[in-house]
């Protein structure tokens, strides 16, 4: 992160503070540290409680495609998020139809029948027949912002068609109702054919929930599709939401695992519902939207395109899971069939197709424009390969038999032409010692000579707090190493936190051996929760940075290469205290992390005998609360980093504050 940056997050204490000047001097690693994974923190995104439409996809426009149907949840359809307007009395009718499409994979679009367009009394000048959406809990603008309209509309006959668009902050009813005007204009739909009309709308005035509003002032029939109402200011101009993405930065991910999770094999719907990257990318509307695993509608305007992207401007490592030929055992009611579970598989002679699509997207992400796929990626606008490295096949699936022929057959064909790509395999669901799926899961890892699988878990806070020797046992002449893909304590307290970062104090001490971690879920929106606790809460105004996300952050901005085990330790210490030193040979700097879950100070010691040239100044940022039982909410967030510059010397003692995590961090030469 920018030292400005750091500055204006540390200025309001969302972010962990670190020195103020980033040094690019290499040192060397004195002797008694153990090699790590500097890539141990990343991120999981997955498409849930409305992650992607109506939160990081920064569109302001819900349905716009007018593809929600019944498949996605009962009593949806082309209209829904729609309203039918007909101000001034006007006269109309809308029809849906899926006759001669834009594209096929977008097959749906509405024909507006306007049959009378006149004010028969006062209305404030409203008039017109067409349709209204109020976004995803409505349209939040500000005023003096510039906003990007578009829409495909196909004009029937040979008179054109003034659609008037208008932002409209709207409040009470009947005689009470006040409309207020945010932004105005006209679009003349001139072609007999789709086309694309687009237009800047700049708000007067700020509103959390306005409306956006098509009305057609022409007799006659005007096809629509396609409409989209985006900011201009997302996070670097690429589409995203600003808020969230910088919420994202301040975690400084090394990696970003994506589309899910559950999503990638289509929840269990069938294979009609499975994940493929291929329709997620390119122009919007010939991207085919789909049923989302938790109850809703991905537009795909979030799509594998945006994936990268968002990796390359955060600088993380792209890791895209894709589906394997099964399907996910869990969805309708399929985890109460255990052991069984309703897991379908695809005919073997299916999996070339599987196979192939995997082939294709390395080609796509890492093949110059000679190459077809390469081409498809710089006909979107990137020329330059992005560098992909790591490919995961399958999402926590029961280890059946079907699935290891299935996994093997991709494995093997992968790994022979791009030998280079990382596979990250799957351990299953509940990825604990004992359990079936992940003893068969491991097998299936270590006959293959997998370089990583994939471990899931979401536990009780004291799971975390019991069990911080998980990965000390596990076996070091092991060729495949671990990624703790999901995880989380099941709740969203500050003692979850604290547990989960005593926890991550044993994975980095074995960082060895787990050389990836992402918290999961990421995000959820207020009032749209498919799953609980998540990392980061939001609606269309604020952002709730949670107490895990400070305890992620603490160990996303202390990454380094090196782990030393004998710097620090708690005096009289037990389960509810623990530390760790890394030292980052790049950067020159070395971050000593004390984390105290008890609810009484506790004494530490620090000895620095090792390191040469430590500063003689530091800064110590810590993480606390007046309680284990505090949390962050849409109602308080009394849990939030602060900083102080801390005097250094070889040897010391610290005492460490109650329910509290540290991280100092020291200039070493």
């Amino acid at each position: 992160m920018k030292v400005s940056n750091l500055l204006k997050t540390a200025a309001v204490a969302t972010s962990l503070v670190l020195p103020l000047a980033a040094s690019a001097q290499k040192v060397k690693a004195p002797a008694g540290g153990k090699a790590i994974s500097d890539e141990l923190i990343g991120i999981f995104f997955e498409d849930i409680s409305y992650s992607a439409d109506g939160g990081l996809y920064a569109e302001l426009v819900q349905n716009g495609s007018f593809e929600f149907n019944p498949n996605e949840r009962d009593g949806w359809g082309a209209t829904t998020a729609w309203r039918m307007m007909r101000p001034g009395h006007s006269l109309g009718m809308l029809q849906v139809r899926m006759d001669s499409p834009i594209h096929p994979n977008n097959p749906t679009y509405l024909r507006l029948h306007t049959e009378r367009v006149k004010e028969f009394y006062d209305y404030d000048g409203w008039k017109g027949f067409g349709l209204r959406n109020d976004g995803f809990d409505g349209i939040s603008v500000k005023a003096g912002a510039k906003y990007d309209f578009s829409v495909f509309m196909r004009n029937i006959g040979a008179q054109a068609k003034e659609v008037r668009v208008v932002l409209v902050d709207e409040k009470g009813h009947g005689r009470d109702r006040k409309v207020t005007v945010l932004a105005d204009t006209t679009i003349k739909a001139d072609v007999q054919d789709w086309k694309k009309y687009e237009a800047v709308l700049t708000p007067n005035a700020d509103c959390t929930h306005a409306n956006l509003q098509l009305l057609v002032q022409t007799l006659g029939d005007l096809d629509v599709d396609m409409v989209s109402l985006m900011p201009q200011d997302t996070y670097k101009g690429h589409g995203l939401r600003k808020d969230l993405v910088e919420a994202l930065e301040g975690l400084q991910p090394k990696f970003l695992r994506f589309p899910g999770g559950c999503v990638v094999h289509g929840g269990g719907d069938g294979f009609w519902n499975t994940y493929h990257w291929k329709t997620t990318i390119g122009p919007k509307e010939q991207r085919r939207g789909l049923k989302n695993t938790w109850g809703y509608h991905q537009s795909m305007g979030l799509g594998y395109f945006e994936y990268f992207q968002l990796c390359e401007d955060m600088g993380m490592q792209p890791l895209p899971i894709l589906p394997c030929g099964v399907s996910c055992q869990g969805a309708n009611g399929g985890w109460n069939m255990w052991p069984t579970q309703a897991q379908d598989a695809c005919p073997m002679e299916d999996m070339d197709q599987w196979t192939q699509d995997a082939l294709d997207l390395i080609e796509w992400a890492n093949g110059d424009v000679t190459t077809p796929w390469g081409k498809k990626r710089a006909e979107q606008g990137h020329p330059k390969p992005f560098g992909l490295k790591y490919l995961g096949i399958g999402n926590e699936e029961k280890i059946t038999p079907e699935f290891e022929e299935r996994f093997k057959y991709m494995y093997e064909r992968i790994t022979a032409k791009y030998p280079d790509i990382v596979i990250v395999g799957t351990a299953g669901p509940g990825s604990h010692k004992g359990n079936p799926d992940y003893e068969a899961g491991w097998k299936v890892a270590e006959a293959l000579s997998l370089p990583i699988l994939d471990e899931h878990y979401y536990e009780p806070r004291d799971y975390f707090l019991n069990n911080q020797e998980n990965y000390d046992s596990y076996p070091r002449d092991r060729k495949t190493k671990v990624y703790l893909g999901e995880y989380a304590a099941k709740d969203k307290k500050l003692a979850d936190a604290l547990y989960e970062g005593l926890y991550l104090l044993g994975v980095e001490r074995n960082a060895d051996v787990v050389t990836m971690t992402s918290y999961a879920p990421l995000f959820a929106k207020k009032g749209h929760e498919s799953w609980n606790p998540d990392l980061i809460y939001f609606d269309n105004e604020r952002v709730i940075r949670t107490c895990s996300y400070y305890i992620q952050q603490m160990f996303g901005v202390s990454s380094g290469q090196y782990y030393y085990g004998d710097v620090a330790k708690f005096e009289g210490g037990d389960k509810y205290q623990g530390t760790s030193a890394v030292l980052n040979t790049q950067k020159g700097e070395l971050y000593i992390k004390l984390i105290n879950a008890a609810t009484e100070a506790k004494t530490a010691t620090i000895d620095l005998s090792k390191f040469k040239g430590i500063a003689s100044k530091a800064m110590m940022t810590t993480i606390g609360g007046s309680s284990l039982d505090v949390e962050n909410n849409f109602d308080a967030q009394p849990v939030a980093p602060f900083g102080k510059e801390i005097k250094m010397a070889k040897k010391m003692t610290l005492s460490v504050a109650p329910c509290s995590a540290n991280l100092i961090c020291v200039k070493v030469k």
